[in-house]
């Protein structure tokens, strides 16, 4: 039996060997550091596969991956980062969706209590059972892509919450706590995710910008070489 352990290097072999198509500059620093994030966890005795870093994983790609040319490239990236690290993308996708549905279907405050463990979810006993088994394992391996799951339900759940820094921090505060997660962890780690977001934005804005003024650039030149001046007849 071979116990050797797959490398970063293995990975990323495997990934560029699924997805044979380029990947567009700006978006490539992106996809490789989500995929060594992921390799990293998979490789750690302690991690263990669960929704809400499901949810975390696809909505990290789907929001840093916003704006993607061409779009059907999107799904074959996708999926060919969770088959890199040995992981079914259906299953991430379901995941992320289940969770999804639980977070709008709940008030804030409901799903405050659920994820802290104050209450129980009665509509979906198993994520119910995985939920539970997270706050109950001393050794469970928290990541930025659980944290990011969390945030996603809030968001989800009420908008206008995480965008409150004050009822934002109680929230994480509490959900950790609940969990026995550090919510110092938790707290910069999602601040650092949101700040690369805006930056994100902005760099697809430039991006925006330069390729707009690219494209009247080269319309002003068509347009000057196809108005040829006819001399006078004499």
């Amino acid at each position: 039996m071979n116990n050797v352990l797959r490398t970063v290097s293995d990975t990323k072999r495997t990934f560029y060997s699924l997805h044979t198509r380029p990947i567009n500059t700006i978006y490539r620093r992106v996809v490789e550091e989500l995929m060594v994030e992921m390799h990293l966890l998979s490789v750690n005795v302690d991690f263990s596969y669960n929704p809400v870093y499901a949810l975390g994983v696809v909505t990290t790609f789907d929001r840093f991956m916003q704006g993607y040319q061409p779009e059907r490239d999107k799904e074959s990236i996708f999926n060919a980062i969770c088959q890199a690290v040995e992981q079914d993308p259906q299953r991430y996708r379901q995941d992320a969706e289940r969770l999804q549905a639980v977070a709008q279907s709940l008030s804030a405050n409901d799903l405050i209590a659920w994820l802290s463990q104050a209450n129980h979810l009665q509509q979906d006993p198993d994520l119910q059972a995985q939920l539970q088994a997270i706050a109950n394992n001393n050794s469970f391996k928290y990541s930025r892509l659980f944290a990011i799951g969390l945030f996603t339900l809030l968001e989800l759940s009420n908008p206008d919450l995480v965008k409150d820094e004050k009822q934002r921090t109680e929230a994480l505060k509490t959900i950790a706590a609940g969990l026995h997660l550090s919510d110092d962890k938790v707290t910069k780690d999602l601040d650092l995710y949101r700040s690369n977001l805006d930056k994100m934005t902005q760099a697809l804005a430039v991006m925006a910008d330069m390729l707009s003024a690219d494209r009247k650039k080269r319309e002003q030149r068509q347009q000057q070489a196809s108005t040829s001046v006819t001399p006078p007849n004499e």
